[in-house]
């Protein structure tokens, strides 16, 4: 099996972009925000998505009894050009029946050290904070 993935990007009209992953999977990108996600809000959805995966996989093996996850993601960028993101912070809200947070702490630690190849990789260059909350029921 082999370690290299890709993707192929087309453009559409105006800003718009579609791109596919080597998987055939496609999203439409605007970078007038108007008809997609822009590139900058598709690299923290990508974050946000990679961690969600690693905490509710983690929670589910530990046997929590997750209803519902839910990550809100906030990026700050730089003032001057490149705006590169300087600070993302990843705000879990887990949904469930006696969930631990003991657990959910752990989960969120160990995707962020260890699991999201995202947030480990943005890690290398961008403050990444994490926190969360649980809401009963």
């Amino acid at each position: 099996m082999s370690n290299s993935m890709s993707a192929h990007v087309e453009w559409q009209q105006g800003m718009q972009f579609k791109a596919t992953s080597g998987s055939g999977h496609s999203v439409l990108m605007d970078g007038d925000k108007a008809n997609g996600a822009s590139p900058m809000e598709m690299v923290l959805m990508a974050a946000g998505s990679c961690s969600s995966v690693d905490v509710v996989s983690i929670l589910e093996k530990t046997k929590q009894q997750v209803a519902r996850c839910e990550v809100a993601i906030e990026g700050k960028r730089a003032d001057s050009v490149p705006a590169v993101f300087t600070d993302i912070h990843l705000h879990f809200i887990v949904h469930g029946t006696d969930v631990s947070p003991s657990h959910v702490e752990r989960a969120v630690k160990l995707s962020a050290d260890k699991y999201c190849s995202v947030a480990i990789m943005l890690s290398a260059s961008v403050n990444m904070t994490h926190s969360f909350e649980i809401v009963a029921g």
